[in-house]
């Protein structure tokens, strides 16, 4: 069958479905561009001369901070350390005569007086200085005695000059033993005087004082050739005590004697405790490049405890002027600046003089007043607002 002049092909039938679609599409795209945009926010900061004004639309900034100035300025030295006794004011008590402990007569946290017998040994070393004492008092006597009957019978002219003087010489001997013996039992505590040999050694202390250890037990074998690990009693006055504080070499030149260093334990947080420098090693510790500082430390309470650590605070340096965190000036056109804010959404660059620097602090001399809020993080953001407007506000004005 022939196909009729009138009807299209196919072909044709697609084109003109194509170019139907296209002209749809255009007419809704002339709709569209006939149609108003949106306004949009504007949130761009304003800039006048110094000032950033960032509009109130703006709710919150975030990366830029503030912090308060304050007026004064200084930098406390944090040096480790820790309390040990006083040892001008502590003995180590041990024996000069070996012997077997048979009593204990204190215990630690005892206070005792200077002499206070602490433990009795039975030391047959002791028993025989008490018969040297005994035997040097009974020749002193007897030469004593023969002395006397030599001067008679000198006067008298039985004897001759020279037996005289050998009696003196005898009993001078004799007389300087006794003193010899009787001392060095007055040495160890022990009465000079007693006629009994017992061989009871007791172990006396040197000084009034505390007992803070005990470290001997009855029954147990001492000599003074051996020395024990430890005192067999320390005694000690805790009224004062040592702090050793290690300083660094940059740091000598502040601890001079008499200078006064507050200290902190961490047992007792948020009190100072005043301690004072009274010596400073003559060298350097090799290994960790550190000086020695000792301190004294008034402690009539007694709440500070030997080996406790501490921390030695001491002024380093100080300014009277505005102090301002350090980051919070920055250098542009080789002038010192900080960006001060003067409500919730606007920034003053303010030209500062500043002064002496501390570590993270800074001395501002001119430029703010005490008690103005500087911004310490975010400040180099504001700078390049501020540049990119001085330099659109100078093309604009070279354009005209």
């Amino acid at each position: 069958m022939r196909r009729a002049h009138n009807m299209p092909s196919s072909s044709q039938w697609f084109r003109s479905l194509r170019l139907a679609a296209v002209g749809s599409l255009c007419a809704l795209a002339l709709v569209a561009c006939g149609k108003k945009e949106a306004p949009v926010a504007d949130d761009d900061p304003k800039v006048s001369g110094q000032v950033i004004q960032f509009p109130e639309s703006v709710k919150t900034l975030p990366g830029i901070v503030g912090q308060p100035v304050k007026l004064g300025g200084d930098r406390m030295l944090n040096l480790p350390g820790r309390l040990v006794w006083n040892e001008d004011k502590t003995v180590r008590v041990t024996t000069p005569f070996a012997g077997r402990v048979t009593d204990i007569l204190v215990q630690p946290g005892a206070t005792v007086k200077a002499g206070q017998p602490l433990a009795t040994l039975t030391s047959p070393d002791y028993g025989l200085a008490q018969a040297d004492a005994r035997k040097a008092a009974a020749d002193s006597a007897v030469a004593a005695k023969s002395l006397a009957r030599q001067r008679e019978l000198y006067s008298a002219g039985i004897v001759a000059q020279k037996e005289l003087e050998q009696a003196q010489a005898d009993s001078a001997r004799a007389a300087a033993d006794q003193q010899r013996t009787q001392a060095a039992l007055r040495m160890y505590g022990a009465a000079a005087g007693g006629d009994a040999v017992n061989q009871r050694f007791a172990l006396r202390s040197p000084i009034e004082g505390l007992v803070v250890e005990r470290n001997i037990n009855p029954g147990m074998e001492l000599r003074p050739d051996q020395a024990p690990n430890a005192p067999l009693f320390l005694i000690t006055d805790p009224t004062t005590l040592w702090a050793q504080v290690d300083a660094a070499e940059a740091d000598l030149g502040l601890f001079k004697p008499g200078v006064t260093v507050q200290l902190t334990s961490a047992a007792y947080p948020g009190e100072t405790f005043q301690g004072t420098v009274v010596k400073i090693a003559d060298y350097v510790d090799p290994a960790s490049r550190s000086i020695k500082v000792r301190l004294t430390v008034p402690n009539a309470d007694r709440r500070l405890k030997a080996e406790m650590f501490v921390t030695a605070r001491l002024e380093a340096a100080s300014f009277k002027g505005i102090a301002v965190p350090s980051k919070a000036v920055f250098l542009a056109d080789n002038k010192n600046y900080v960006f001060v804010r003067k409500g919730s959404n606007t920034f003053e660059r303010r030209l500062v003089k500043t002064g002496v620097s501390l570590p993270g602090m800074t001395e501002v001399l001119e430029g703010l007043a005490d008690g103005e809020v500087v911004v310490t993080d975010g400040n180099l953001y504001l700078q390049d607002i501020l540049r990119d407007a001085t330099a659109v506000n100078a093309a604009r004005a070279s354009a005209k």
